[in-house]
């Protein structure tokens, strides 16, 4: 011992100096106490070894831990992903392909039943009401001893005149005869009244300063001389006063007053709205024929704001037999 402190029985160490007792493991001196110390040393070594092996079994399991989290998470995150482009973009695209169908489908027919289903309509009831009045007109025979002058007033025929066909007129063979220079717009297309349609017309706008006198006409060139007997006339304004005038030459007569008009009918009130006017003067060739309009009637008159008009549905001149 290194000191003088006593021990007793039993005790290995020296509290005050820390020497063992003779025959201790302390007391073998500093070979024991290194011995001691080595295996201290070793010990904790080996305690670092095991941390160090447990850290590293443990980083392992972390790492299986969370591989397996990421994963079970991938296909969470990549399900949803691609799901809402596709879901939505689908759903927008059929509804609105659905939507405009229908309604280009129901756009398409409004153009014929807006603008073409009316008139076929209203024409179909005024061709009705034209033939109807035609039937109903009667057709009684002219003695062969009438009067020429007085025959050209009436609008009786024979059941030879029926049986003629109408002179054939070229698509430009009418025209509005205006000698006193009306606005070409009081006039509509005055082919209307030689196409064979009686559902159509030419239309001369009545000017309500002057009304219900009339001055204007429908002109029609033949393009050669022909003899005319007949000139039928279909209109849905009767009640107009109306003269039929023939004249020939190079030009048209530049008033109706000039001599070179030939008068072939007295005035006449068409009290029917298909009418044939014989004519005088059968015998003589004409290139031009007139149809002269000299008063509206009552219900065509109108008003400055809204002018009335007489239409002539259709012209036909008959040959003389």
């Amino acid at each position: 011992m290194k000191c003088t402190a006593p021990m007793h029985d039993g005790q290995e160490w020296c509290l005050q100096c820390g020497a063992g007792a003779p025959g201790s493991l302390g007391g073998t001196g500093w070979h024991s106490g290194a011995a001691a110390l080595a295996i201290a040393v070793v010990l904790v070594l080996g305690a670092a070894a095991a941390g160090y092996a447990a850290l590293s079994k443990g980083t392992p399991k972390a790492r299986v831990l969370t591989t397996t989290v990421a994963q079970a998470s991938t296909p969470a995150t990549t399900t949803p992903a691609p799901a809402p482009p596709i879901t939505p973009g689908a759903t927008a695209t059929l509804p609105k392909a659905k939507a405009t169908l229908p309604l280009g489908a129901v756009k398409a027919p409004k153009i014929p039943l807006t603008a073409a289903t009316p008139k076929a309509s209203e024409k179909a009831a005024e061709t009705k009401a034209l033939a109807e009045t035609k039937t109903t007109t009667p057709t009684r025979t002219t003695p062969s001893s009438s009067t020429p002058g007085r025959s050209g007033t009436r609008d009786e025929t024979t059941s030879e005149e029926t049986q003629q066909s109408a002179i054939l007129l070229d698509t430009n063979a009418a025209t509005p005869y205006n000698p006193y220079n009306y606005p070409a717009s009081w006039f509509s297309d005055p082919s209307l009244a030689i196409d064979g349609d009686t559902s159509t017309a030419w239309t001369a706008q009545v000017n309500p300063a002057s009304a219900p006198a009339m001055a204007e006409g429908l002109l029609i060139d033949l393009k050669a001389r022909h003899k005319v007997a007949v000139l039928q006339l279909i209109t849905s304004t009767p009640g107009m006063t109306v003269q039929v005038y023939g004249a020939n030459g190079h030009t048209v007569p530049s008033s109706i007053t000039d001599p070179a008009w030939i008068p072939l009918s007295a005035f006449k009130v068409v009290k029917k709205k298909n009418v044939r006017l014989k004519l005088r003067d059968s015998k003589k060739a004409f290139t031009y024929i007139t149809l002269w309009i000299s008063k509206a009637p009552e219900s065509s008159i109108g008003t400055a704001e809204a002018p009335g008009h007489i239409d002539i549905n259709e012209v036909q001149l008959f040959p003389t037999p």
